[in-house]
């Protein structure tokens, strides 16, 4: 059950990353890509001048890319601390030397919690998705 909530957490994720990336990383890393060929090919410029324009290039790229990043990792935290709390909140009922069938039953119900957990973080993916392409259709995730 726990193997079968993460292959479930880490498909949705797979989902919202891709979705990002056909939307709007791959259109940003061509341009990047066209931009860097600009900067080789002005012979004017420098060898530190040439550098400078191609890291130029990728930063609104990069600055995309870190922003997902840090979406995606403040929702997996927020999965984290309600599992954490779930396995809390059994321990803390399970006392210091439960029986067999305790146990079984503190098991099924962390399941349930845990579970819980990964219901209400799928359903919030879609909606973080929506944001961080409105963010991304802005241009407001620059640093």
């Amino acid at each position: 059950m726990v193997e079968e909530q993460r292959r479930r957490v880490e498909g949705e994720i797979t989902r919202v990353v891709e979705e990002i990336d056909k939307s709007f990383l791959r259109k940003m890393q061509a341009d990047m890509h066209r931009c860097a060929a600009t900067c080789y090919d002005n012979e004017s410029y420098s060898v530190h001048r040439v550098a400078n324009c191609v890291e130029n290039c990728g930063s609104a790229l990069n600055n995309a890319q870190q922003y997902i990043t840090e979406e995606i990792e403040r929702v997996q935290n927020r999965l984290q601390r309600c599992v954490m709390d779930c396995n809390d909140r059994v321990r803390d009922k399970m006392g210091p030397s439960p029986s067999q069938n305790d146990v079984d039953k503190f098991s099924n119900d962390f399941e349930k919690c845990a579970t819980s957990c990964v219901d209400t973080y799928c359903d919030m993916l879609p909606s973080l998705e929506k944001t961080m392409k409105n963010v991304l259709s802005s241009g407001k995730y620059d640093k």
